[in-house]
């Protein structure tokens, strides 16, 4: 299930409206390359250090009053993914997050910022992890410009209203997708 959601998410790059020139990046992390273990998950048998990323962003579209970010790994074997990272409510004056600004307690995180529930169920960043002998997973980064400046859900919503209600107020997103895999 997860290879026809990654499929269905390459299909909809080309489908999707995307701001001319909004951009997100990382000097830690490039697209389309391997994860460094610094950014993994640090449990269910996996050693990394679960510090996430520095990430920027640059080329916003006009009329955006915040933003969210999502990491998503479409390749677990969960049937749905796995929500890695969501952060809600970034100000529209915001064009960066440090490296390991999605620790736990968020005091990482720009004034207003919300880290919400992942499938690990903490709100916090949570590195990839996935099952050893797996083919290298996917792990989408995306930023989305929103046109309003708070999203009102509940702490403990699940991913699928928060990206219910990321889409419904969306003006943009930029994005890129790395890799991470175990051997056996």
């Amino acid at each position: 299930m997860g290879k026809f959601i990654f499929a269905m998410l390459v299909a909809s790059l080309s489908s999707t409206t995307y701001a001319s020139g909004f951009k997100l990046s990382s000097p830690d992390i490039k697209s389309h390359h391997m994860i460094a273990k610094r950014y993994t998950y640090n449990g269910f048998g996996c050693t990394g250090d679960n510090i996430s990323p520095a990430l920027k962003w640059k080329g916003a579209p006009k009329g955006t009053r915040s933003f969210a970010l999502t990491v998503y790994d479409p390749d677990a074997p969960t049937g749905s993914g796995w929500w890695h990272w969501i952060v809600i409510n970034i100000p529209a004056n915001v064009h960066s997050l440090a490296e390991n600004a999605g620790k736990a307690g968020g005091s990482g995180m720009p004034a207003g910022s919300e880290q919400m529930r992942t499938d690990f169920g903490i709100h916090a960043y949570g590195g990839p992890c996935p099952p050893k002998g797996d083919k290298p997973h996917h792990y989408v980064f995306t930023l989305y410009a929103l046109k309003t400046a708070k999203l009102k859900v509940p702490k403990n919503a699940s991913a699928a209203l928060v990206g219910f209600m990321i889409h419904a107020n969306m003006l943009g997103e930029a994005r890129f997708v790395a890799r991470y895999g175990r051997h056996k």
